[in-house]
C-alpha cells in the first residue's frame, strides 16, 4: 500500500480514536459554524479527521482504500494529496456557505475528502463499476449522478444526520481538481464530464432561486 495512503488512514484512525474517548478533544476540533466564524479556522481541516463512531470511520477508510489507488495510478501521489485535502476544504467551504447563519451546526468526518477521491476515480475511469452492497454493480458515472442528486435531496429534506453538503462539496472539489490536473479528460470523456456537471448546476440553480 502507498505510504501516503497509509499515512492518511493512520491519521484518521488515531485522531478519531482520540475523539471517541475524549469528548473535550472532539468538541475542540469538530466542524462548528459558530467557532469557525469566531476565528477557529483549524476546524475546517481537523474536523475531517474525526468521526462519529467506528462504522463511520470504517466506511470512509474502506472507500478511500479502494479508490485512492486509481487516482494515484493516473495522477501520482502529489495530485492524490491535493485532491484529498482540496476536497476536504471544498466540502467544508460549501457547508459554511449553506449553514453560515446556523451557528450551532456541527459536523465531522472525512466524507468530503473521500467523496472527492471517489469522484476523481470515476472521472479517470468512468466505466468502472461501483458495487452497492458488494454485489449490485453500476457504472461509476451513473452512481456519481445519482449520488449527487440524492445529496441535493438530503440537503433539502434535512431529515437525517448525514453531512450531505460536505459530500457534495467534496465531489465538486474532486471534479474540478481532477480536470485541472488532467484537462485531456474534457476531450477524452466529454459526455461524462458534462453529465457529472449537471447535478452541480442543479444544486447552485436551486440555491440561487431559494429552493434549498
Amino acid at each position: 500500500m502507498n505510504v501516503f495512503l497509509i499515512g492518511i488512514i493512520v491519521a484518521n484512525v488515531l485522531i478519531s480514536y482520540k475523539g471517541f474517548n475524549d469528548l473535550s478533544f472532539f468538541r475542540r476540533y469538530e466542524f462548528h459554524v459558530g467557532s469557525i466564524r469566531s476565528g477557529e479556522q483549524i476546524r475546517m481541516l481537523s474536523s475531517g479527521f474525526l468521526h462519529v463512531d467506528m462504522m463511520h470511520l470504517l466506511f470512509n477508510m474502506l472507500t478511500l482504500y479502494f479508490f485512492a489507488p486509481v487516482v494515484m495510478g493516473y495522477l501520482g501521489n502529489f495530485s492524490f494529496i491535493l485532491i484529498y485535502f482540496g476536497s476536504l476544504i471544498f466540502g467544508n467551504l460549501l457547508t459554511m456557505m449553506f449553514h453560515k447563519n446556523d451557528y450551532s451546526y456541527r459536523a465531522v468526518g472525512a466524507s468530503g475528502a473521500v467523496t472527492g477521491v471517489l469522484y476523481a476515480a470515476i472521472l479517470l475511469q468512468p466505466e468502472q463499476n461501483i458495487y452497492l452492497y458488494f454485489f449490485i454493480g453500476i457504472p461509476g458515472y451513473i452512481f456519481a449522478i445519482l449520488y449527487l442528486l440524492y445529496s441535493i435531496y438530503g440537503m433539502k429534506a434535512k431529515n437525517d444526520n448525514i453531512g450531505h453538503t460536505a459530500h457534495f462539496g467534496g465531489a465538486i472539489g474532486g471534479y474540478l481538481i481532477t480536470l485541472i490536473k488532467q484537462p485531456s479528460l474534457i476531450a477524452d470523456h466529454t459526455f461524462i464530464v458534462i453529465l457529472l456537471l449537471v447535478p452541480i448546476l442543479i444544486l447552485f440553480g436551486m440555491a440561487k432561486t431559494g429552493k434549498l
